[in-house]
Order: C-alpha cells, then structure tokens, then sequence
C-alpha cells in the first residue's frame, strides 16, 4: 500500500497494490493535457486507487476522465473507460515504485526517446493493439 499526494498535499490517494503495467505515453490526448512529450504511467486496478483525502476536480479531455487537485493544479489520475484501470502519474510515486517496460502511442512522438524499452506505434497487444514498433 503507498500513499501520494499532490504537490501541495490537498489531495492524498492510496494505492492498494501493485501495478498491472508501466509505461511511458506518447499519445496526443496526455501531450494536451500535461503540456509534454511524454507522461510516465502506472496503471492499477480502479479499485486499487480511493482518495483519502481532498476532493479532485474531474474533468475529460478526449476519452479519459481525470482528476487534478483544485488548489495546485497536479494531475492525479486518469480512468479509462470500460477497463476497470486507472493510470497514476509516474512522478507522483515514490522511486523505487515505477518501472517502466515499453512506450505507447509513438506515432505521435514528437521526437524519437532512444532506450531499450520497446516503442509500439499505437498499443500493444496486451491492451487491444496490434503491436507494432516504431523504429527510431
């Protein structure tokens, strides 16, 4: 179980559990929404995440509902739909908590991130796609 918090500490969740996956995205909806290239994510069961304290602001983009804290605007969490997971932000978990294993959605990468980990061109298999890669 671990705790984390916003960055003014008006927003605590507790995440019960591991994550189910961890990646980097690339995907034009969280370059918006988070003003990057890029956003580490853990993705955990849905039941695995309860807000112990504050309340959220949600709000949807595109396609996922997310949650940010209303006093200093840290983006929390995003829930997608019809899964069953929510995706945390990677830099709000504690170090030794994200390990990142492949990159998704790289067709929208607006440069190339040269590392070991594989780039799939949209998603993976394991969450519906067709495992493409991307080549740098």
């Amino acid at each position: 179980m671990r705790d984390i918090r916003c960055l003014c500490g008006a927003i605590r969740l507790r995440i019960d559990g591991q994550p189910v996956a961890q990646f980097y995205c690339h995907c034009d909806d969280c370059q918006a929404v988070h003003g990057a290239a890029y956003v580490g994510i853990a993705v955990v069961p849905s039941r695995a995440v309860e807000i112990i304290q504050g309340t959220p602001t949600s709000w949807t983009y595109k396609t996922l509902l997310r949650q940010r804290c209303a006093a200093c605007g840290t983006l929390l969490i995003a829930r997608v739909p019809d899964s069953g997971l929510t995706g945390v932000k990677a830099n709000l978990l504690p170090p030794d908590m994200f390990h990142p294993a492949f990159h998704i959605h790289c067709q929208h990468a607006v440069l190339p991130v040269v590392d070991d980990l594989p780039h799939y061109r949209s998603l993976p298999a394991v969450f519906g796609g067709a495992d493409d890669i991307v080549e740098w």
